[in-house]
């Protein structure tokens, strides 16, 4: 059986919009896993996306540390070990860091750019979602999608 988790970033919510965006919710719906990889800023965004699925989310530089959220988290989803991290540090020499970091992962998300990334290379997918609701430089709104289905771990990342 299939694993769909909704990957998001850097949503910023209230400073960059006052919710998330409609063409987010149905995504939402089919999750089985909801991913937010950081400045999410407005605790209740947690509680929102609980109502969908359950939520895994690490720290961002700009959260409140009243949330309570941890800076790293690892965990098991379908077959495979994710890890997740705010701020993966320069793009230079990115793999290799988080590879050591997290040694045992397949898939490592993070956020913090706003810059959507994807990589799948030597058993190691690396996934930043960009941002639904804060797009900086880039071009589009974007949020990624995780599936892990009989080990086969695919990702894509999907404008809105």
């Amino acid at each position: 059986m299939a694993s769909l988790a909704v990957v998001l970033a850097d949503t910023h919510i209230p400073r960059r919009a006052k919710s998330l965006p409609e063409g987010l919710l149905p995504y939402l719906e089919a999750a089985d896993l909801i991913l937010h990889a950081g400045d999410l800023i407005e605790p209740s965004l947690l509680e929102e996306l609980a109502l969908y699925a359950p939520v895994r989310a690490v720290k961002g530089n700009v959260d409140p540390p009243n949330l309570g959220l941890p800076e790293t988290l690892q965990f098991g989803f379908g077959d495979a070990r994710v890890a997740m991290i705010h701020d993966s540090g320069r793009k230079e020499g990115r793999r290799r860091r988080l590879a050591r970091r997290f040694p045992k992962a397949r898939v490592i998300v993070f956020g913090h750019s706003h810059i959507p990334f994807l990589e799948d290379e030597g058993g190691l997918l690396l996934l930043n979602p960009g941002s639904p609701t804060d797009r900086r430089r880039q071009p589009e709104h974007t949020f990624a999608l995780l599936r892990i289905e009989r080990g086969e771990v695919r990702a894509e990342i999907l404008v809105l």
